[in-house]
């Protein structure tokens, strides 16, 4: 008796079929899972592709050596760099937007994929003239790095969590290249700060920068696409 009661309890009047109470809520965080995993992984494939690709440069310019018995791939470069750097790159992308959400601070400036292109682009530029371009000392080079990478951020960011994360994960992604360099795993050709080249801090702000819009730039497709199928429903 108790059971037909509660089914009664959810029909609708003049209705014979029973609506589950919970459904929508379940499929709403089912699909926000799902997105999550699906965001994770194209940031992940990115981070894989760009970590490829650019350290085939330096390679390529022997600006960084590695040991001949790690050296496997086709593109000349460890096997657990770019795993590394897609697992960092999925981390950024996801923590940026969720950065702006908890600050309160949406990110509405330049939310276009041109401007994100445009902003992967320059990352692969910075990049390249950092292995290509022979500056007359290390010191000229890293300033000049600097501000390519700054201007990267008032470019395409502009925000302050942007700028944070970015100074914060750069600080933190050098500590961990000095501690691999210093236990052998790697070495940089011609090291003049603390066994790596002064310039690296920027290249790491300017890859955060870049990945952090890209993540931005999935979670509001996402949230478009969620929004458009609600107004459906």
């Amino acid at each position: 008796m108790a059971d037909s009661t509660v089914v009664s309890d959810q029909q609708p009047p003049g209705s014979g079929q029973t609506t589950p109470s919970r459904g929508p809520y379940i499929a709403v965080v089912t699909n926000r899972n799902t997105n999550l995993v699906i965001r994770g992984f194209m940031l992940f494939s990115i981070g894989v592709f760009l970590a490829l690709v650019l350290n085939l440069l330096q390679v390529q310019r022997n600006v960084t050596l590695f040991p001949p018995d790690v050296i496997s791939s086709i593109f000349s470069s460890a096997w657990w760099v770019p795993p590394c750097c897609g697992t960092a790159s999925a981390m950024i992308g996801l923590l940026y937007p969720c950065i702006d959400s908890r600050l309160g601070e949406p990110h509405k400036f330049k939310r276009e994929w041109s401007s994100v292109m445009r902003c992967v682009a320059v990352f692969v530029g910075i990049n390249h003239a950092s292995a290509k371009v022979d500056f007359a000392n290390n010191v000229q080079l890293s300033l000049t790095l600097a501000a390519l990478s700054i201007g990267l951020w008032w470019t395409f960011d502009r925000s302050r969590s942007g700028f944070g994360l970015g100074v914060v994960i750069a600080l933190l992604a050098t500590l961990s290249t000095q501690l691999l360099v210093y236990n052998g795993v790697f070495q940089y050709t011609s090291p003049d700060f603390l066994y790596i080249r002064s310039w690296l801090p920027c290249i790491f702000f300017a890859g955060v920068i870049t990945m952090g819009n890209i993540g931005r730039q999935l979670a509001l497709y996402e949230c478009k696409r969620m929004s458009g199928k609600t107004h459906q429903d």
